[in-house]
């Protein structure tokens, strides 16, 4: 197979240049995260994503200790918990994160959700990323799951673009019309559950992993339906963080820069997509029904 040229990183908005893969470790117990994090940076990868959220934060940062690479050689990617959003809780909320993950400066920091019940607090939370920004704390700032109007008000108030919008993407659910806003603004797109293994909660339905025509781009190129669906991606312009703990499958998700999808082979999985999310519409992310309190470090 011929070696593609594709990039392996992409130049976000203000300049800092992030890998366009990253191993995401959300649903990762943290009795895992170590030796998963660990095994991902041998293989090569160099970004790990992950949030205060997960409760993982301090394994993430003790395999990265543990790959003995060192810190300007990982981004590393985190993100701030609505229950810590407002000015002075979003400030504590990093101190939490850095300390958990034993950094001092964070690659990427992200707010994990709109919070559209309280937008104020939102706005308040992202008016502390720009802070950090400007102190040189994180190198660049954003957000996830944020949909067109949640960019609109945040966009109202706020002096920094986001350099990444972190969303659901994959060929059963592509948002569009969301990515058409991002490419105007100059947000970039990074794709959470980019190969749709959020589709397989649902057994009774097809999933992106036995579709018939993933599958038949799959065996032309000699490569597993991952493969193709993280190099559909890659050839849009997006980047990506798919999960696994388990070894053969963190080196499988990375092996994707030695092959090229055909323009015929990215339409066709373009066509895949039915609208419909798997994970929770943005709105019904409440401090009632999701809030949770983040333990100091």
């Amino acid at each position: 197979m011929p070696k593609s040229d594709a990039p392996q990183s992409v130049t976000l908005n203000n300049g800092v240049t992030m890998p366009v893969v990253g191993l995401g470790v959300f649903q990762t117990p943290p009795d895992v995260t170590v030796a998963s994090v660990a095994e991902a940076l041998r293989l090569g990868y160099r970004h790990i994503d992950t949030a205060a959220a997960y409760m993982n934060e301090r394994e993430v940062g003790e395999g990265i200790r543990r790959s003995g690479l060192s810190r300007n050689e990982v981004f590393i990617e985190t993100k701030v918990w609505i229950s810590d959003y407002g000015y002075d809780e979003t400030l504590h909320a990093f101190e939490k994160g850095v300390a958990k993950l034993g950094v001092e400066q964070l690659d990427l920091l992200l707010l994990h959700q709109p919070l559209t019940t309280a937008f104020d607090r939102t706005l308040e939370a992202y008016r502390a990323l720009q802070t950090l920004l400007s102190d040189g704390r994180v190198r660049a700032i954003g957000v996830s799951n944020f949909m067109p109007d949640h960019l609109s008000r945040l966009l109202d108030n706020a002096t920094v673009m986001p350099a990444v919008n972190q969303i659901e993407v994959h060929p059963y659910f592509q948002q569009k019309a969301l990515q058409r806003v991002h490419a105007e603004k100059g947000i970039h797109t990074q794709a959470w559950s980019p190969i749709g293994g959020i589709t397989v909660y649902r057994p009774a339905e097809k999933t992106t992993f036995n579709d018939p025509v993933i599958g038949r781009i799959a065996n032309a190129q000699g490569k597993s339906p991952a493969q193709v669906m993280l190099r559909w991606h890659l050839q849009s312009g997006r980047s990506v963080i798919p999960k696994s703990i388990k070894p053969a499958r963190i080196a499988e998700n990375f092996d994707i820069f030695d092959f090229d999808l055909s323009e015929e082979e990215v339409a066709a999985i373009d066509a895949l997509d039915t609208g419909k999310r798997g994970g929770p519409e943005p709105d019904t992310v409440t401090l009632q029904a999701y809030g949770r309190p983040i333990p100091e470090a």
